[in-house]
């Protein structure tokens, strides 16, 4: 509610008026059900149990964010892109050493593709991108692609 008044007040005050209007009768309500529950309240367990779920009804909404969907980025095999080109692209381009870049180059190499890394679909999109126009500026027919992780 607080973003709402913020937001009216950016608008006009009018606007801000009103948010800070309905901000208020809601404070009021609440209140008034709290007064209503504690002077009804004779101490038995029911009337203790409805206080707690109206106070768990106007909890504020716990919001769970899952995290997005990740993707591998993959270096596709080929006849003609010269082994250093691969290890220089994983270095340039995913972050590795040469120890790390030349091991999956050889995975590239020998299994006909390999994972250079694992990332939020829009990363991984680029990334093969940027590789993939890296390769043909470079005149080598290297294809970088990407895949859902399971």
């Amino acid at each position: 509610m607080k973003h709402a008044i913020v937001s009216a007040y950016l608008l006009g005050s009018s606007e801000f008026q009103l948010a800070h209007d309905a901000m208020t009768n809601l404070t009021h309500i609440h209140a008034a059900a709290h007064l209503a529950i504690r002077s009804h309240n004779d101490g038995n367990d029911d009337e203790h149990q409805r206080e707690s779920g109206i106070r768990e009804a106007l909890a504020p909404e716990q919001v769970k964010i899952k995290p997005p969907p990740l993707y591998r980025v993959i270096l596709l095999n080929d006849d003609y892109t010269p082994m250093e080109f691969v290890v220089e692209i994983l270095r340039q381009f995913f972050g590795m050493n040469t120890e790390t870049a030349t091991r999956v180059m050889l995975k590239v190499h020998t299994e006909g593709k390999g994972v250079c890394g694992v990332f939020p679909k829009e990363i991984a999109e680029t990334k093969a991108t940027l590789v993939n126009e890296h390769a043909r500026a470079s005149e080598h027919p290297l294809m970088c692609d990407i895949e859902a992780d399971d």
